[in-house]
């Protein structure tokens, strides 16, 4: 028999999808970075049909942009993963350790992956 009151209920599946949702993660990019690398994309994309070697330029550069942007991030993240375990006492804390390393792995899987 068709019960209305538990067909309008979410079933338990749709709750642990939605409990268990990871937080995003955080942007290697600096909003305002992002931005001005996707106005230059736009610009590229709505000049093309003028010109098109001036628009694959201006997108080659907003590319170039991004590219020297990620490895800057990239490098400084790498530092202050590594500042936030090396050198520290034999003592430290597992936990503190653990979650340097899922950081890493958390990085790296991101860049894999895109």
């Amino acid at each position: 028999m068709y019960d209305q009151t538990r067909a309008q209920q979410p079933s338990d599946q749709d709750r642990r999808r939605t409990e268990h949702r990871p937080a995003a993660p955080e942007a290697l990019l600096p909003s305002a970075d992002r931005d001005a690398v996707l106005d230059r994309l736009r610009k590229a994309i709505n000049t093309f049909a003028d010109a098109p070697h001036d628009a694959l330029e201006e997108a080659e550069g907003a590319f170039d942009d991004a590219a020297t942007g990620l490895a800057n991030a990239l490098t400084e993240r790498r530092r202050a993963l590594h500042e936030s375990w090396h050198g520290q006492d034999p003592e430290t804390q597992a936990e503190e350790l653990r979650l340097a390393l899922r950081q890493y792995r958390e990085i790296t899987q991101r860049l894999i992956r895109t």
